[in-house]
């Protein structure tokens, strides 16, 4: 660079410093070493330049975060409407004349009482002047209680799909997230969403997830957000009038452990309790089910058939049914559903999968034969018995090597002399093996819990023991804790004795009447054996006809006649008895 310096002319010369101060610096001092004179000293332009790379490295770090946290955002499942901004909004569902529901009041059976009820809110929302000319004020609220699989949540869903209103449903689950305050703003966003939308009904399905009752002084437990949110839940409830016409339900198959200010009039004023359909509802649940099958049977007369074979069944129990014999009959690829493909599935719903792999040795066979030949012979000829429907020694489910179904009626009072001989039906299998081989297997195992049950409630809940007097003392559930026993150390002792004595007296009257009928039990067990499935028809040709009149209405459900009406329920003849 020096000027003396051979070069081509105009030539420029580029390169990259790290400082212009410095460059500077050390460019004046070599040139003054090199004696160049300030007039002939080497002009210098300088040129920012950006590298774009370098940038994009720079603030690499910082994009990556910001990329993180907004993917994070956008994925998280517990942000309502996925902005985390809005965890705090309702995540309830509405449903409305856009969003058709299809399910309707005539798809639901088995519960008119609470149809009707439920019903009577729709019509107010629909019309609420026709009541309110009288004075009359909706109910703010109703809990649908009951067992599971009674049909709750559906009664539900056929108010959406007929009320003709907006129908707001959440769950009770959906209101408490990680965040504390999070349950009480949604609460606060559904109850204000449901007044902009009035009239409107709100559901809240298994509220029992945030209506629990709240801890008191002493207990453990306790949950502080969740207790909020049933504050503001309560506030909320009666927080607004009756003119704004929002109407809450909810459901849940535990009421027992719900917070007693819910429950109090003006908030939840109605309480709608679904119990399991008796065998009239049974029959109206079927022939809503049976419609959408395909079979050759009159629907009439298979409903009330298969109605009367699933006693103590939910709507769900009914649902299954059904579906099952479907999949039987496409598994056996038959055109239609038949009446044997809808046994086969109860079967399996009572008592599992048909187990045919599992071989039982000639022994073990004999053994199980005569253990159902004894409970089958002994609730033949016991009064209070329910009759036998089928006997069995197909192995079915995980532990059951055979059984046997009765035909029980809808019966809601058991007297003493009832209960002693269904302890007796009960233990005609241990009883039998004893008689036959003078043997004691495990196969009673299950037989004798249900005995020691009943012996124990017996004397202790329903007061029929003379000794222990009537006295009631509450039992816990088998998944509740007992820390200590209601009664004292002496009582106890009593309680005990008298139940044995029970369970003996109950076990000699088994023997004293195997015993009578032995060659009958003998009978019925051979021909277990060879047929391994025997049905009523079976046991009348073997033991006759049972020497008692049928105190339910068998004849009437198993053998209709075309276009005969069912028979009136258990319900209806007891009341027009007492009429």
């Amino acid at each position: 660079m020096y000027p003396n310096a051979p070069s081509l002319p105009g030539t420029t010369y580029y390169f990259s410093i790290g400082s212009v101060e410095a460059f500077e610096r050390k460019l004046d001092d070599a040139q003054k070493e090199l004696g160049i004179p300030s007039t002939e000293r080497i002009p210098v332009a300088y040129h920012d330049e950006i590298s774009l790379m370098n940038t994009l490295l720079h603030f690499a770090p910082t994009l990556l975060l910001a990329g993180a946290l907004f993917y994070i955002t956008r994925r998280a499942g517990g942000a309502a409407g996925s902005q985390i901004f809005g965890i705090g909004k309702s995540k309830a569902k509405l449903f409305n004349q856009e969003t058709e529901v299809k399910v309707k009041f005539k798809d639901v059976a088995g519960m008119d009482e609470a149809k009707e009820e439920i019903m009577e809110f729709v019509k107010f929302l629909k019309d609420p002047t026709a009541y309110e000319r009288l004075g009359a004020k909706i109910p703010k609220g109703a809990i649908l209680s009951g067992p599971p699989g009674t049909g709750k949540t559906l009664l539900a869903k056929a108010t959406a799909g007929e009320a003709g209103v907006p129908f707001l449903s959440v769950s009770g689950s959906e209101f408490v997230e990680m965040f504390v305050g999070v349950g009480p703003s949604r609460v606060r966003d559904l109850f204000a969403n449901a007044k902009k939308h009035a009239p409107c009904i709100i559901f809240v399905d298994e509220i029992d997830a945030i209506g629990k009752s709240r801890g008191k002084i002493g207990q453990f437990g306790g949950n502080d957000e969740r207790e909020s949110t049933l504050n503001q839940l309560l506030v909320e409830m009666d927080g607004f009038g009756s003119s704004e016409h929002v109407v809450v339900l909810a459901g849940t198959n535990r009421p027992d452990v719900l917070d007693p200010a819910l429950m109090r009039p003006g908030r939840f004023d109605r309480h709608i309790s679904i119990d399991k359909p008796d065998i009239k509802g049974r029959s109206a649940i079927f022939k809503v089910h049976l419609k959408p099958i395909k079979t050759g049977e009159n629907i009439n007369n298979l409903s009330n058939r298969l109605a009367a074979l699933t006693p103590g069944f939910s709507g769900a129990d009914i649902a299954n049914v059904c579906n099952e014999a479907a999949l039987i009959a496409a598994r056996y690829q038959k055109d239609s559903v038949t009446e044997e493909h809808f046994e086969q599935a109860i079967d399996r719903v009572v008592a599992g999968l048909e187990r045919k792999s599992r071989v039982l040795s000639p022994e073990e066979k004999k053994t199980v034969a005569y253990h159902e030949a004894g409970h089958a012979v002994a609730g033949w000829f016991l009064e209070h018995a329910d009759p036998l429907l089928k006997v069995t020694i197909i192995p079915r489910g995980v532990a059951a090597l055979g059984y046997a179904q009765y035909l029980p009626k809808d019966q809601y009072l058991y007297s003493t002399a009832q209960l002693l001989d269904r302890m007796c039906m009960t233990l005609g299998g241990r009883v039998s093996e004893q008689i036959f081989f003078n043997i004691i297997t495990t196969g009673a195992h299950d037989d004798l819990q249900r005995v020691t049950k009943l012996a124990y409630a017996q004397v202790t809940t329903y007061g029929m023991n003379p000794n222990v007097g009537p006295l009631s003392f509450n039992s816990p559930n088998d998944n509740e804790p007992q820390f200590q026993k209601p009664y004292s150390e002496e009582t106890a002792k009593m309680i005990d004795e008298e139940v044995r004595k029970l369970v003996a007296s109950a076990y000699e009257r088994t023997v004293k009447l195997l015993t009578d009928k032995k060659n009958d039990v003998e009978k019925v067990a051979q021909l277990l054996l060879s047929k391994e499935v025997l049905n009523r028809d079976d046991m009348i040709s073997l033991l006759g006809k049972r020497p008692f009149v049928e105190k339910n209405n068998y004849e009437e459900y198993f053998n209709p006649k075309e276009n005969t009406p069912p028979p009136p329920s258990a319900e209806q003849s007891q009341s027009s008895s007492n009429a």
